[in-house]
């Protein structure tokens, strides 16, 4: 009977959130007045909301919520917060993002602007030997001494290392940008103002010493564009060198922590500086870390909050009292319930763990009866006419229902039911019946919290990152180096540590070496 009224109870708190009738309201506040108290005499579960998830639900309509009000476990599947909202929007917030967006704007106009600039020193590159060799047979070609066959066959040489020269500068520089750095790359930085030097050398001495004289040795002037253009080779190699190769020796371990959960990854780097190795470890971190879920830290924070809320505080010598003596006072008392609050902490664990795992076999069951049922469905359809087969995509809308209220409460209880909309698990549901995948592998994404590119874009990526640093970005990574990477709900704590030095010895064991004697005594068997 106790049962069955907190049913009715939880059912008629989860009514008037969804803007139901105000009777069903106040009939839902009495049964909750009604309920007895905690073990513990905390008043705090006396103002419960019970909060629908954020993320699309999975059975969008009032019909499926009306049966699972009607479940003697709906209880269980429900999430209860006290206090306000963990996110808020307040003015300094609108400031903040105003700011981001003025940030992004000028980001862009910085990029493009670097975009511009070696374009148009590629372009000028690229066309300088070309206008070696052309203006004099523009400008004096009467004057010329005539071209030999050594001088033919260095067009073809200026032609064939340019066109290296064209692949090389695509594949090194002409990438698609994976992200906006605060500072400049120094090595690329450096690069450019080489290239750019060394052009303008370049055409200083064709300038005063073939221009002006109007040198008719053509031959030479060809040599001289050649020269031009090995020197070109020779400088993209040293790019290869210094923005590709230097960094393939790892040197230094990183350990990164995410601040909310403590999750951490070890990684290795190679000569980097700040910024590089930041945007190394955002690409890791998508990849390997789980997907940052915020309703799995509530339960501690709700906790802490309900044995503080248990507390009152008498001031018994008149209001004139500073307020830090009320504060000593709930400490102390809290520190005196601390002994007893890990037996509660330990049995609130086990039933979670019940709960999860008894959800867990409903759902593996469930999923496996509609996979045996769509394998029998394929195998009649066969025999039947072309027009009456099902796609992937009806087929699992077919079998989606079956296993939807199983797998609905499953998300619940573990907390990840706003990371999977009922459109991704049809998708993935379809994926799954095209290549003939199994049970087990259709479930891998929700029985085990994946990577965070595992689930939308627009769930999980963090539009912009802030660096902190002591350090210069721009500066190489050292020793004890320590930068933290922000974002709008956690933050990345990167410790850098360099790879000790390893000193290896040798030792030679002769094979002949190996020669053992067989001690007989009087006890043994042998």
């Amino acid at each position: 009977m106790s049962a069955a009224m907190d049913t009715e109870s939880t059912y008629s708190g989860y009514s008037h959130y969804s803007g139901h009738s105000k009777k069903a309201h106040r009939q839902g506040s009495r049964d909750r007045h009604k309920s007895p108290r905690s073990k513990d005499g905390s008043r705090s579960e006396k103002s419960v909301t019970i909060q629908t998830p954020p993320a699309e639900p999975l059975l969008g309509n009032d019909a499926s919520r009306a049966e699972e009000g009607q479940d003697d476990n709906w209880g269980e599947t429900t999430t209860a917060i006290t206090g306000t909202s963990e996110h808020s929007i307040s003015q300094e917030d609108i400031a903040r993002i105003s700011k981001d967006l003025e940030d992004s704007v000028g980001l862009d106009c910085k990029r493009y602007l670097s975009l511009t600039v070696a374009a148009v020193l590629g372009l000028l590159v690229f066309l300088t030997p070309i206008a070696f060799i052309l203006l004099p047979q523009i400008l004096w070609r009467d004057d010329l001494e005539p071209c030999g066959t050594v001088c033919e066959g260095l067009f073809i040489s200026v032609a064939f290392k340019l066109l290296i020269l064209l692949i090389g500068t695509w594949a090194l520089f002409f990438r698609q940008p994976k992200a906006d750095l605060p500072r400049v790359f120094v090595f690329r930085a450096l690069l450019l103002v080489l290239i750019f030097l060394f052009v303008f050398s370049y055409w200083l001495f064709y300038g005063v010493r073939i221009l002006d004289s109007k040198d008719t040795n053509y031959q030479g002037i060809v040599q001289y564009a050649v020269s031009l253009v090995d020197a070109l080779l020779f400088i993209h190699y040293l790019a290869i060198v210094l923005l590709e190769l230097r960094q393939l020796q790892p040197m230094f371990t990183v350990k990164v922590v995410r601040s909310t959960d403590g999750e951490s990854r070890y990684y290795s780097l190679g000569h980097l500086s700040i910024q590089r190795a930041a945007l190394v470890v955002l690409e890791n971190y998508y990849r390997d870390f789980t997907v940052y879920n915020p309703a799995l830290l509530t339960a501690s924070k709700s906790r802490a909050a309900k044995h503080m809320a248990g507390l009152k505080v008498y001031n018994v010598d008149g209001p004139g009292n500073n307020a830090s003596g009320q504060s000593r006072a709930m400490i102390a008392a809290a520190a005196r319930r601390r002994d007893s609050s890990h037996n509660e902490l330990y049995y609130e664990e086990a039933d979670h763990e019940r709960r999860v795992r008894k959800r867990r076999a409903r759902l593996v069951v469930a999923v496996e009866e509609a996979f045996t049922h769509i394998k029998r469905l394929q195998g009649e359809e066969q025999q039947k006419a072309p027009g009456e087969m099902m796609d992937p995509r009806e087929a699992a809308q077919a079998i989606f229902p079956s296993m939807a209220r199983a797998l609905q409460k499953y998300l619940r209880t573990t907390r990840q039911q706003q990371y999977h909309s009922m459109e991704s698990i049809l998708q993935h549901l379809s994926f799954c019946i095209t290549n003939n995948m199994t049970p087990k592998a259709f479930l891998e994404r929700y029985l085990n919290p994946g990577p965070t590119l595992q689930y939308d874009r627009d769930r999980w990526f963090s539009k912009q990152w802030t660096l902190v640093s002591e350090e210069a970005v721009t500066s190489g990574l050292q020793d004890g180096v320590v930068f933290v990477l922000k974002c709008l709900d956690f933050s990345l704590v990167v410790n850098v540590k360099k790879i000790p030095f390893i000193k290896l010895s040798e030792e030679f064991i002769d094979p002949k070496s190996h020669k053992f004697v067989l001690r007989l005594q009087s006890e043994t068997s042998v």
